[in-house]
């Protein structure tokens, strides 16, 4: 996904697997207490359960948890702690069971806290097998249980679970109908505010934003209604949940997670109407919502199977903005991971139907292989198919046969051949892919473009120019835009002022990007990009002028001062040329220093932080503030904000002059940084 880098998130299943074919857990009540003073959990856990046959040991997952008060059909017993799991071996009996138990925790990961008071956000992130770290439940996905989530906690914030939720006695009581596997329960907690919106069948869309960011519901939400309609006409099942909530959270370990009925997502899609044109949230809203089917209602029985969560949700994603942006956006972007697939196939081996495979993989593989199934049987019977397959497994457990038998059942189609050419073979089928794109007259142009360059210069330029003034799709153009270095200048420029006339944000964009220097004729035209409905775009538009010509940079400067950007990038712009151009001007240059230190600390999301602490880096200016920041990075619970610090304080600390700023600052820090500091001085010494 434009997500699919998230890292490849598998599932495993445990020891105990075989333990569903002698107990069937069935449903969770559960009162829990999150506890941000010490970043703790609590609560009390009551599991009805039915023993299938004789077992000696029934097993609770739960990762380094306390247990006090045990009772197995009210009557208190003992029960061992693995530190792994809850034990049980005593007290239950055939049939009809339940279990209840206070439970305590401090989880090193799935549950996490950021930020304090207004700014305090609890959220979790349970896919694969986590949810065991913060609530006792089930590692293998293959148990499903209905569960009913009751959180205390001040009511002063929003707070958000699976399913319905109502308020009893100053509790949220959250409830499901239908079982789900453990990994996908969830808890969010914030100084959020919420819209509603109901859909053509009757279920309820819940957008959550920060109160901050009332002001950017629409863009941040775009289409998703449309695109709800359109996933459940197309899939042919209702929507299996009766809501579908959406909350962005700080630092979000990934681009989306599809809680059952609760999407949860990262914060830096939250965006407004200009911002929706750089990074935009449809693509991982189709996606997450997709999985409400695929994953949700119907889960892979084990890791090999995992393409059939995320290719599937890779695939009816790109189907929803189809039906949103044409089928010129669906077939380049089908172009776009082909040629991503086919680049990595050289090192990238392993087959989607294995549980090493990659996230490329499983996401933008899987994609392709329903693609070429789709269209090789035909969408009416790819339809038939999938609406058989998720009614006949609906809250079960499936693998990739049970979905290819019900291909076979409305076609006759060689699934045999198709499982090894697409699901078991290593390489990807990039010429047969091909065949499958240039039924789309904007791909077979961009093909052909990129096949035909080594036309003498002449014949270049005219060519260049012709599509230029065209109505083909952006995507040739803007590899005219990228290509046009390779005439002359005075052709270049021509080329360029076409792609600015165009209009388009993608293709004038690429004209900021080509342009290194800017000649003085050309200056009024680049100026204008200064102005576009692109943040992206002006930030390099206002870089490349600032560069070019020194007498303009006060005007620049001033010019974008107020400027906030997409994830604060033109305020952190500014704030460098402030920095830079102010040797003349010591006290704007310190303001400047002082504000960006504010963009490097929380609660601003860590790509915030991070963007501000590699300017600082940059510029070679290591305040106290950047050092203990950096030190705050490397002890984040998000593990590419972790490497960034970690990277740098190894950089910065072998020069002897920033190593004293450490050793300094040690000892004014909290505990947890100084003994941080204390790793890396012992690390380089």
């Amino acid at each position: 996904m434009k997500h699919f880098l998230i890292c490849t998130l598998l599932f495993s299943l445990h020891l105990f697997s075989q333990q569903t074919k002698k107990v069937d857990f069935t449903t969770c009540h559960a009162i829990i207490k999150p506890i941000p003073e010490d970043k703790s959990i609590s609560g009390r856990v009551t599991y009805e359960f039915k023993l299938l046959k004789d077992s000696d040991t029934i097993k609770i997952d739960a990762i380094n948890m306390d247990f006090k008060d045990v009772y197995l059909n009210d009557k208190k017993v003992n029960f061992k702690n693995s530190g792994k799991a809850l034990l049980l071996f005593e007290g239950y009996k055939k049939g009809k069971n339940s279990v209840s138990f206070e439970y305590s925790a401090k989880p090193k990961q799935t549950l996490y806290f950021s930020g304090e008071g207004e700014d305090l956000q609890i959220w979790t992130q349970g896919q694969g097998k986590y949810t065991s770290h913060w609530l006792p439940s089930f590692d293998d996905v293959n148990e499903k249980v209905i569960f009913n989530i009751a959180i205390d906690f001040n009511s002063n914030y929003a707070i958000y679970s699976n399913g319905v939720g109502i308020n009893i006695d100053r509790n949220i009581y959250y409830s499901m109908q239908k079982p789900m596997s453990s990994y996908l329960v969830m808890i969010a907690i914030g100084k959020f505010e919420k819209m509603y919106e109901s859909t053509n069948s009757g279920t309820i869309l819940e957008f959550v934003l920060d109160r901050r960011d009332i002001d950017k519901f629409e863009p941040t939400y775009r289409y998703s209604k449309q695109m709800f309609e359109f996933l459940e006409d197309e899939i042919g099942v209702k929507y299996p949940w009766v809501i579908y909530k959406q909350i962005p959270v700080r630092d979000f370990l990934y681009a989306g997670m599809e809680n059952t009925t609760s999407t949860i997502f990262s914060q830096d899609f939250v965006v407004d109407s200009i911002g929706f044109n750089d990074k935009n949230y449809v693509n991982v809203n189709a996606h997450e919502l997709a999985h409400q089917w695929f994953g949700d209602l119907i889960t892979a029985k084990e890791s090999k199977h995992h393409w059939l969560h995320e290719g599937f949700a890779t695939y009816y994603a790109l189907l929803a903005e189809k039906e949103v942006f044409g089928d010129d956006y669906f077939y380049n972007q089908l172009y776009e991971s082909a040629q991503l697939l086919q680049q990595a196939s050289e090192y990238d081996t392993i087959p989607i139907l294995n549980e090493k495979a990659s996230s490329l993989t499983f996401y933008k593989k899987g994609a392709w292989a329903l693609h070429v199934l789709r269209t090789d049987i035909g969408e009416d019977n790819f339809r038939k198919a999938v609406k058989r397959y998720l009614k006949k497994y609906a809250y079960k457990n499936v693998d990739t046969n049970d979905f290819l038998k019900e291909i076979k059942k409305v076609s006759k189609y060689n699934v045999a051949q198709f499982k090894e050419d697409w699901l078991e073979n290593p390489k990807f089928n990039f010429k047969d892919a091909l065949l499958y794109l240039i039924k789309n007259n904007s791909v077979k142009e961009l093909i052909r473009f990129n096949e035909n360059n080594n036309l003498n210069q002449d014949k270049l330029f005219e060519r260049f120019k012709t599509i230029l003034e065209s109505d083909v799709y952006y995507t040739v153009k803007r590899e005219v835009i990228y290509q046009s270095q390779n005439v002359s200048v005075e052709e270049q420029l021509d080329l360029l002022r076409l792609g600015l006339q165009t209009n388009d944000i993608k293709i004038r964009q690429a004209v900021a990007e080509v342009l290194n220097r800017i000649p003085i004729e050309f200056k009024p035209e680049f100026e204008t990009l200064l102005q576009d409905k692109s943040y992206i775009t002006r930030e390099i538009a206002l870089f490349r002028l600032w560069t070019n010509f020194k007498d303009d940079r006060e005007k620049l400067i001033e010019m974008s001062k107020n400027w906030i950007g997409v994830n604060y990038n033109l305020k952190i712009a500014n704030l460098t040329l402030q920095i830079v151009g102010s040797n003349d001007n010591l006290d704007r240059r310190q303001n400047a220093i002082t504000e960006l230190e504010e963009y490097t600390k929380l609660p601003f999301e860590s790509s915030v932080r991070e963007a501000a602490l590699q300017t600082f880096v940059e510029l070679g200016i290591i305040t106290d503030t950047v050092i203990e920041e950096l030190i705050n990075a490397s002890l984040h619970h998000k593990w590419q904000f972790v490497k960034f610090g970690k990277d740098n304080i190894r950089k910065l600390i072998s020069s002897e002059e920033i190593r004293k700023q450490f050793i300094n600052i040690e000892t004014k820090l909290a505990k947890n940084q100084s003994d941080r500091i204390k790793y890396f001085l012992k690390e380089t010494e």
